[in-house]
């Protein structure tokens, strides 16, 4: 269910989005001051990572709570 089309495509918008958000936040002085090193582009990906996860996590759990609710 993780892997269905609609669940991996909203949870790259919201990754992407929020994502940049949390970037900007915690690494915007790297950034425009130019000390981005291979540590700091990891922790970046690892920022997009987060909510790409919860995104995906809501996403399942939301749709097995619909199909419980449907049986019923």
């Amino acid at each position: 269910m993780a892997r269905e089309r609609s669940v991996v495509t909203r949870a790259c918008k919201y990754a992407l989005v929020v994502g940049a958000v949390l970037i900007t936040i915690n690494h915007g002085d790297a950034l425009l001051a130019g000390e981005v090193d291979t540590r700091r582009v990891l922790k970046m990906l690892l920022t997009v990572l987060v909510p790409y996860t919860v995104s995906t996590l809501s996403s399942v759990g939301a749709t097995l709570a619909a199909r419980q609710a449907a049986r019923r």
